[in-house]
């Protein structure tokens, strides 16, 4: 593993100065082995002072590796030797004009009409071949995305999906912060995932002014954060079953699902638990009557979810349509960097709670589940298994709850010049928020990677040589965020 870039732990902060600035060289090739060794690269971003910054989550040796490079107005495109880069690359490019020399398609990531290739999309030529444009404007309440098949006849030879039609500027709002606005931005930076970003924020913030919160609020933060993977992933196994039309399942998982939100109200006032994580702590305690409500109502929906599930998978007609539907392939999921359970249904061993943990998840032994099949039952099965896994961690909390003080005071200024990295597991996978400081203290870089940024382009690859009509069994099988991406 190289020892060029900086090993930190997840959750730390440090001074700018300490981070060395390497040649463009060998940062790249320090990259490119950590990534190569099983290393993901969760960040890649632009400093205000024209270095390239890399953030990479080395699970293998449970740490995270920190690395800068100056460059000038272009660097040779790192896409060759790590297909992980092309998308941050893109980014970088249309951001601040910094070109990467050799990639091999330069076109705007949030699709600003003024800039190049804005507009084009790759051409599948021949005569029986068309296309098939979807969006960005769809039916019913859903956001913009552009979906653009190459096809032949009913066989989809590719998809380019195009996003960025939000333009929403949340990360260039940060900036001069924090202030009263920028928690409740990280509570939005994608609504079904407002505890994971807030918790990844708090960590920040925690890990830049060296505070260790207590036990008790970590706990509540953890039971809040697993309340929302499941509701997640019930509302997701509902959904995916109204797609191949069964209908008992698709029923009860969306009552089950506002059950879990409920408990996530009674826990903070919010179903979508904002409001409840800030730096420092929780806002919110939980009395003994609200843990055994709590309780008992998490037996209840418990029951329900598992006669569901086994309802789902014991219906052949359901499984027909699953199976071999959508195949990401281990080794494409490893060079494109897919994270969370898209990931680990197509064979990959990360989960930030497991392999870089942070608050209670130290002291858990996560069960991970995995499958290697890739396609849409085994996506659909390691969300099963992170069902039970999360009503586990949820009950073992509620029993061994800590005594003690929710939160702590912490000084609003944070101290100049200050680099942090926070990493935590959402229900789609890992979230990167990786800031710094300026002599003033106050934030002159902010950079947020939600999990669906590395996915999307999974979506795409899982459609080649799908049947089109299977795209919206495919698309909710990774259920990915559109605001999340359009930051």
């Amino acid at each position: 593993m190289p020892s060029l870039f900086r090993s930190i732990s997840n959750g730390s902060g440090f001074p700018l100065q300490e981070l060395q600035t390497l040649p463009f060289e060998g940062w790249k090739k320090a990259l490119c082995s950590a990534v190569e060794a099983g290393a993901h690269l969760s960040s890649l971003s632009l400093l205000p002072n024209q270095k390239l910054l890399a953030v990479l989550s080395d699970s293998p040796n449970h740490r995270v590796l920190v690395g800068v490079t100056e460059v000038g107005k272009s660097y040779p495109s790192l896409v060759p030797d790590c297909p992980q880069t092309q998308l941050f690359e893109r980014e970088i490019f249309e951001q601040y004009g910094i070109e990467p020399i050799g990639h091999p398609w330069l076109k705007p990531v949030r699709s600003p009409l003024e800039m190049a290739n804005a507009d084009q999309f790759y051409k599948v030529e021949g005569e029986e071949v068309h296309e098939v444009a979807v969006g960005p404007v769809h039916a019913g309440v859903i956001e913009p995305g552009h979906f653009r098949f190459q096809c032949h006849g009913e066989t989809v030879l590719h998809l380019e999906i195009a996003l960025g039609y939000q333009h929403r500027g949340i990360e260039e709002a940060l900036k001069h912060g924090p202030d009263l606005r920028t928690p409740h931005y990280m509570e939005t930076l994608a609504g079904d995932s407002s505890i994971a970003h807030a918790t990844a924020y708090s960590r920040l913030i925690e890990s830049m002014k060296q505070a260790e919160i207590p036990p008790r609020a970590e706990a509540i933060r953890a039971i809040a954060a697993e309340l929302e993977r499941l509701a997640n992933h019930v509302g997701d196994l509902g959904a995916l079953s109204g797609d191949v039309g069964f209908l008992p399942t698709m029923s009860y998982c969306g009552r089950l699902r506002g059950d879990l939100l409920n408990l996530t109200a009674l826990l903070c006032g919010n179903r979508f638990g904002r409001g409840l994580v800030r730096p420092g702590g929780v806002r919110f305690n939980l009395s003994s009557d609200k843990i055994q409500t709590i309780k008992t109502r998490l037996n209840a929906v418990e029951t329900d979810v598992h006669s569901a599930i086994k309802l789902l998978f014991n219906t052949p007609s359901v499984l027909a349509r699953f199976e071999d539907t959508g195949i990401v392939s281990p080794s494409t999921a490893k060079q494109i960097g897919m994270v969370g359970p898209a990931a680990r249904a197509s064979g990959m061993d990360y989960d930030v709670r497991r392999h870089l943990g942070y608050g209670v998840y130290n002291d858990l032994k996560i069960q991970l589940p995995r499958e290697t099949r890739g396609d849409c039952l085994a996506r659909a099965q390691v969300r099963s298994h992170e069902i039970a896994e999360s009503f586990r961690i949820i009950q073992q909390l509620l029993d061994e709850l800590p005594e003690g003080a929710i939160s702590i005071d912490l000084p609003n200024q944070l101290e100049p010049n200050l680099i942090g990295v926070a990493l935590v597991e959402g229900w789609r996978g890992e979230i990167c928020h990786v800031a710094s400081t300026d002599a003033q203290g106050r934030f002159s870089h902010y950079k947020v990677i939600d999990p669906s940024f590395h996915n999307w382009f999974g979506l795409a690859l899982a459609l080649r040589n799908e049947e089109i009509s299977d795209f919206p069994l495919c698309n909710k099988s990774f259920n990915l965020s559109y605001c999340g991406h359009d930051l």
